[in-house]
């Protein structure tokens, strides 16, 4: 889906959120002394319950969002509005239907869904909930484990203990 998206704002902006499993508020109030590209994190700021927090700066999105920021050279905002200040959370819902509808994805999907999507594919890759837990900025690891619905391929490709017996 993402790679159907033609322009380079909105691809940039979709890609951010699912990269790095940010909220669409998260990610529409960053600014770009956000973004620590030596040490490949970006930094959250007042997130949901005024905490701050860390999450992970994908090296393949790093070289997306330097075209992006020579492109259009955001002055306070990582992502603003035609006329500067905060893009709005509806043109970026619109963005993400037009591209699902492009891509042919007929499930019913949402900005959050990406931030979703981060998580159960950490989680299928084996990534520790703990870890997982503390990239999305939750406090209590109840929020985190909705993400454990793993998918049937999943649970086929554990190895039952027995075996090894």
């Amino acid at each position: 889906m993402l790679d159907s998206i033609i322009n380079l704002k909105h691809r940039t902006l979709l890609t951010l959120i699912y990269s790095s499993g940010l909220r669409i508020g998260e990610a529409l109030q960053l600014r770009i002394t956000d973004i620590d590209s030596k040490r490949m994190l970006i930094h959250i700021k007042s997130a949901k319950g005024k905490k701050d927090r860390y999450t992970l700066l994908s090296p393949k999105f790093l070289g997306l969002l330097r075209l992006y920021y020579k492109t259009y050279k955001p002055k306070d905002y990582l992502f603003e509005g035609q006329s500067g200040g905060l893009y709005s959370a509806s043109s970026a819902q619109n963005i993400l239907k037009k591209a699902a509808k492009k891509a042919n994805i007929t499930k019913p999907i949402t900005l959050h869904t990406l931030r979703h999507s981060f998580a159960t594919h950490l989680l299928e890759n084996g990534t520790d909930i703990r870890y997982i837990q503390t990239l999305l900025g939750h406090s209590n690891p109840k929020t985190t484990m909705i993400y454990t619905h793993v998918s049937e391929t999943s649970i086929r490709n554990i190895k039952n203990p027995f075996d090894n017996l």
